[in-house]
C-alpha cells in the first residue's frame, strides 16, 4: 500500500515536470541565424521565425487581468486576439497540410493557445523548407456557400501579415493593462537580453 501511494505521489510529480519542460522549450524564444543565401523559402521562413520570435515575447507571462483586457467595449479583448492569431495560423497551416481551412470560432485558454500557435509557426517554418515551390501551395477555403483559391501570394499579405499586426496590439495591450514587454527584447536582432 505503501508503494502505491509512493507511486501515485510520483506520477504527478513527473507529468507536471514534462509538461513544463515541454512550454519552457516552445519554439522562437530566439531567431536562429540567418541562411546564406536568399530564396522565396528562405525569405518566407525568415517573416514566419521573426513572427514566432513577436508572438513567443508578446505572449510570455500575460495574466488573467492582460488576457481580459480590451482598449474599449466594442473591441476585442487579449485573450480573443490570441485567438484570431492562432486561427491565422491554422489557415497558412492549410496550405502545407494540401487541406480547405474551414472557419470556426476557436475557443481556448492562453497556454494552450500560445503552445499551439508557437507549434504551428514552427510546422510552418519545417514545411517551407521541405516545399520551396509555392506555386503547389495554394490557400482554399470556403465562405457563404462558395468555394475560393488563392495563390500563396495571399498568405503573404493576408495571414502572415495580419497576424504580425495582432501581435503590435498584443504588446499594446499588456502595455496599457499595466504588463509591458519585458525588457531586452529586439526584434531587429532576434534575440533577448534577460
Amino acid at each position: 500500500m505503501k508503494k502505491l501511494f509512493l507511486l501515485l505521489l510520483f506520477v504527478p510529480i513527473v507529468s507536471f515536470g514534462q509538461t513544463t519542460q515541454l512550454k519552457a522549450n516552445l519554439p522562437f524564444s530566439e531567431i536562429s541565424e540567418y541562411p546564406t543565401e536568399f530564396s522565396q523559402a528562405n525569405i518566407v521562413s525568415r517573416m514566419i521565425e521573426g513572427l514566432g520570435y513577436r508572438y513567443y515575447w508578446a505572449t510570455k507571462s500575460l495574466t488573467e487581468k492582460d488576457l481580459n483586457y480590451k482598449p474599449s467595449d466594442d473591441t476585442r479583448s487579449t485573450l480573443q486576439i490570441l485567438e484570431h492569431i492562432y486561427s491565422l495560423t491554422e489557415m497558412i497551416s492549410s496550405s502545407f497540410k494540401k487541406n480547405e481551412f474551414e472557419f470556426t470560432l476557436v475557443k481556448g485558454n492562453y497556454n494552450d493557445l500560445r503552445e499551439k500557435t508557437l507549434l504551428n509557426l514552427k510546422y510552418i517554418q519545417d514545411e517551407l523548407k521541405l516545399n520551396p515551390d509555392f506555386s503547389q501551395l495554394p490557400l482554399r477555403f470556403e465562405m457563404e456557400g462558395t468555394k475560393m483559391e488563392f495563390p500563396f501570394w495571399n498568405q503573404i499579405n493576408g495571414p502572415i501579415s495580419d497576424a504580425l499586426w495582432h501581435c503590435g496590439q498584443v504588446v499594446m495591450n499588456r502595455r496599457a493593462s499595466g504588463n509591458p514587454l519585458q525588457p531586452g527584447v529586439n526584434v531587429f536582432i532576434g534575440k533577448t537580453s534577460y
